[in-house]
C-alpha cells in the first residue's frame, strides 16, 4: 500500500517527500526537476511503542512503515500527454491514496507555472487532467459494455448503468470519490482503476507564520473541497526541511516551540496518510524486539500472522490477544494474565488497531 505526492510543478513535493523520508530526493526551482517517482519507505510516528518499550525493555524496536512516492509535476494537457503527462498518469495509477500538495504561500523567488497564486486554480488543474484521463477509461470501456448489453446480456446491462452514472459525474467535473458503489457495483468498477477514486489528503504548503493556523489560501482550498469528503492538512514544508536537519531531538523541540507546534507536522501528515490508506497497526512484544505491524483494516487474525511470515498464516492456530490499555495498565504480560484479561482468539478473529498479539501456529 503506498501514498503518491502529487501536484504542479513548485509547490514543494520533492522537499515534502524529503521531509518524509530522508532519501533527499532532487528538489530545485524549475518544472519537471524529479522525472522518475523517487519512492520512500517512511516510519509510521505512534507514541504507543515509546511505552510499550519502557515496560518491556526489549533489545529493539522497530516501527511500523508506510510507503511514500514522489511523482513528477503534472501540468495543464497531462491527459494528452504534455509535459510528463503519460508518465505521471500511469505512477499515479500504480498508487492507493493520493496526497495532493497545494501552493498556499506566496513567495516571488519561487516560479510559479501560471505566474499567480491560486492553490484552488492549482487543484482543479490537477483535477480536470485526472478526471479527463478516468473519462476516456469509462468511454473506452462503456464501447465495448453497449455491444454486449444490446444483446440482452444481464450483467452487461448491470454495468451499463454503473459506467453511465460515471461517465455523466465525470463530465461534471466531478471525481468519481465522490459516488456511492453498492458491493456489488464495485465489482465493475475496482478493475477499471479509476484515478480519481482514490482517497485523497490535501496538503497546504504555507509560510512559517501560517504554520498553526493556516492563512487565506488555506481557508478558500477547504471551501472548494467541503463535499469532497477530503482531510486537509496545514505543512509550512520549507520549516519542516529546516527541522529534518536538525540532529539533535532537543533542538528540534525547541524549533517547533518557537512557531507554536506540538510536534513535526510531517509526523501528523505520515499518521493522516496511514489512515488514508485504510491501514492499521498491531504489536508483538517481547524481550527480543517490540514491533509494530502493518495491517489493513478489517484483517482476521490469520491475515495478520501472514504478515510476519507465509508459516504463520498457513499454519495458524489461536492468536494470545491483549489489548493495548490492559498491557499498559498491568505492566506485563504475565499480570494481564493473572487478571484474566488475556484473551484466546481463533480464525475469524477481526483484530483490533493497537492489539498486542502472540500466534501459534503448526506448519
Amino acid at each position: 500500500m503506498k501514498a503518491g505526492i502529487v501536484g504542479l510543478p513548485n509547490v514543494g513535493k520533492s522537499t515534502l517527500f524529503n521531509c518524509l523520508s530522508n532519501a533527499k530526493a532532487q528538489s530545485a526551482n524549475f518544472p519537471f526537476c524529479t522525472i522518475e517517482p523517487n519512492l520512500g519507505v517512511v516510519n509510521v510516528p505512534d507514541s504507543r511503542l515509546k511505552k510499550l518499550e519502557e515496560l518491556v525493555v526489549p533489545e529493539r524496536v522497530q516501527t511500523a512503515t508506510v510507503e511514500i512516492v514522489d511523482i513528477a509535476g503534472l501540468v495543464k494537457g497531462a491527459s494528452k500527454g504534455e509535459g510528463l503527462g503519460n508518465q505521471f498518469l500511469a505512477n499515479i495509477r500504480e498508487t492507493d491514496a493520493i496526497l495532493h500538495v497545494v501552493r498556499c504561500f506566496d513567495n516571488d523567488n519561487i516560479i510559479h507555472v501560471d505566474n499567480s497564486i491560486d492553490p484552488v486554480r492549482d487543484k482543479e488543474t490537477i483535477d480536470y487532467e485526472l478526471q479527463l484521463k478516468d473519462l476516456e477509461t469509462v468511454q473506452k470501456r462503456l464501447e465495448r459494455v453497449k455491444r454486449t448489453a444490446k444483446t440482452g446480456n444481464k450483467e452487461a446491462q448491470a454495468e451499463l448503468v454503473v459506467l453511465l452514472k460515471i461517465e455523466e459525474t465525470l463530465l461534471k467535473g466531478v471525481s468519481v470519490r465522490t459516488l456511492d458503489f453498492s458491493e456489488k457495483e464495485m465489482e465493475f468498477v475496482k478493475p477499471l482503476q479509476f484515478i480519481t477514486s482514490k482517497p485523497v489528503l490535501y496538503v497546504c504548503n504555507v509560510d512559517e507564520g501560517s504554520a498553526v493556523s493556516g492563512n487565506a489560501y488555506v481557508d478558500q482550498v477547504k471551501e472548494a473541497v467541503k463535499d469532497e469528503n477530503a482531510e486537509v492538512i496545514v505543512l509550512a514544508v520549507g520549516t519542516e526541511a529546516d527541522i529534518t536537519e536538525l540532529d539533535d531531538y532537543e533542538e528540534r523541540q525547541m524549533f517547533l516551540a518557537d512557531i507554536g507546534l506540538e510536534e513535526a507536522g510531517v509526523a501528523r501528515l505520515v499518521r493522516s496518510a496511514y489512515k488514508l490508506l485504510n491501514l492499521q497497526t498491531y504489536f508483538t512484544a517481547g524481550v527480543k524486539e517490540v514491533r509494530a505491524w502493518t495491517i489493513p483494516i478489517g484483517s482476521t487474525a490469520p491475515q495478520a500472522a501472514g504478515v510476519i511470515h507465509t508459516d504463520f498464516e498457513k499454519g495458524f492456530i489461536r492468536a494470545e490477544t491483549i489489548a493495548y490499555e490492559d498491557f499498559v495498565t498491568y505492566g506485563s504480560e504475565a499480570k494481564v494474565k493473572e487478571a484474566g484479561k488475556m484473551r484466546v482468539e481463533g480464525k475469524e478473529y477481526i483484530v483490533k488497531d493497537g492489539d498486542i498479539l502472540h500466534f501459534r501456529f503448526n506448519v
